[in-house]
């Protein structure tokens, strides 16, 4: 499965950066990955926290490992915490 990487940078509530990957399948369109990345931001205490296109970017595609394939079918997206997560 070739999968979309959005390279996506959200400023935390108390300061500092949250940098993370959010993987999802090519024909996802931006407005679902924003949505993913509020789901994301929710679960990490930051809901509210602005995410828009300045800050989750289409970065490549690439080739998705079994795991990722798998959440990827599961649940509409993965995501690779990178810093400050």
């Amino acid at each position: 499965m070739e999968i979309a990487v959005f390279d996506t940078y959200v400023k935390k509530r108390e300061g500092g950066l949250m940098h993370f990957d959010i993987l999802v399948p090519m024909q996802t369109e931006l407005e679902s990955v924003l949505l993913f990345g509020k789901k994301y931001l929710r679960e990490k205490g930051q809901e509210g926290q602005p995410i828009t296109s300045s800050e989750c970017k289409f970065c490549h595609i690439e080739k998705a490992s079994p795991e990722v394939e798998h959440e990827v079918n599961a649940n509409g997206f993965h995501i690779i915490e990178m810093q400050g997560c």
